[in-house]
């Protein structure tokens, strides 16, 4: 666990405030409908950006995880919150802000029996009532490896399923609790076999130890379950409690490695500094649906 300070960031990580009124309205929003947003719970460096523009990305199911990733600035330790009437209020928000598309994540939930599934499930119905013109993505957990709780979620037909790799195969134990690199790469493959016209896509940040190779290989992994969509960003460390930064990858970097992406054949890759899973999501899924 690391103990020193953490090390000086580059230029190019430095971020500029924008608190304008679509901020403030929208936070205000958020508490007002005891909301959670993984914009915040995660300390997102875009959050700024994205909510003076308007965008968010809705985190249910409470704001407790079970899982305990080296990575994660989400709280940790054991829910006690299962609100049934959650969806709406995400729906609700959604529309109050006259999103064109929504992002829904969750904490892991390795408490219930369906890990959150059905209210994954209500959530993007709850939204479609509201707003039947707006893209819906939902980026879940691996559900403890669960089909009947994947294809609960793609019954309700999200527009993108996403689900995280997080980092590479050698560091995936290391850096991950409980989730596991072959069982993601499986459930992006069932979610093509059961769902095949819905766009899958995944995550993975740098900086915590992996080499270019294994970047490649996981970009590799990822196009033979038929992956659609990746985004790439830098890994910074939330706390002294949290994994190092073992390396600052330079804009260059970053763009290289989209254009790997790219010749691979995935349908869009967003890789930068500061990307994080939902970072342009709209224009993921408009890439996604003419590929």
């Amino acid at each position: 666990m690391a103990t020193s300070s953490i090390e000086r960031k580059p230029d190019w990580l430095k971020v500029k405030l924008a608190t304008g009124d679509n901020y403030k309205e929208l936070k205000n929003m958020m508490r007002s409908k005891t909301l959670h947003t993984v914009c915040e719970e995660a300390k997102c460096p875009n959050i700024h950006e994205c909510w003076a523009s308007g965008t968010a990305t809705f985190m249910i199911l409470g704001d407790i995880c079970t899982r305990a990733c080296r990575f994660c600035a989400v709280k940790t330790g054991l829910p006690t919150e299962l609100d049934l009437q959650e969806p709406e209020r995400v729906a609700e928000a959604a529309e109050g802000m006259r999103l064109r598309h929504v992002v829904v994540t969750s904490v892991a939930r390795d408490d219930l029996k369906d890990g959150g599934a059905s209210i994954f499930a209500e959530t993007i119905r709850a939204i479609r009532r509201r707003l039947p013109l707006a893209g819906v993505e939902v980026l879940i957990p691996d559900f403890q490896g669960d089909e009947e709780s994947l294809r609960i979620v793609l019954d309700a037909k999200p527009d993108i399923l996403n689900h995280n790799m997080e980092t590479v195969e050698r560091l995936s134990d290391k850096v991950r609790a409980k989730a596991k690199y072959a069982r993601s790469l499986e459930l992006l493959q069932r979610s093509k076999t059961i769902a095949p016209s819905i766009p899958t896509k995944s995550s993975i940040m740098l900086g915590v130890g992996e080499e270019w190779s294994e970047i490649l290989k996981t970009m590799d992994d990822l196009r033979a379950v038929d992956c659609n969509i990746m985004t790439i960003g830098q890994y910074l460390q939330p706390s002294l409690q949290h994994l190092p930064v073992s390396q600052y990858y330079t804009p260059e970097q970053f763009s290289e490695l989209k254009q790997e992406g790219l010749k691979r054949g995935f349908s869009h890759v967003e890789s930068g500094p500061l990307v994080r899973s939902s970072y342009h999501a709209h224009e993921q899924v408009q890439s996604a649906q003419h590929s």
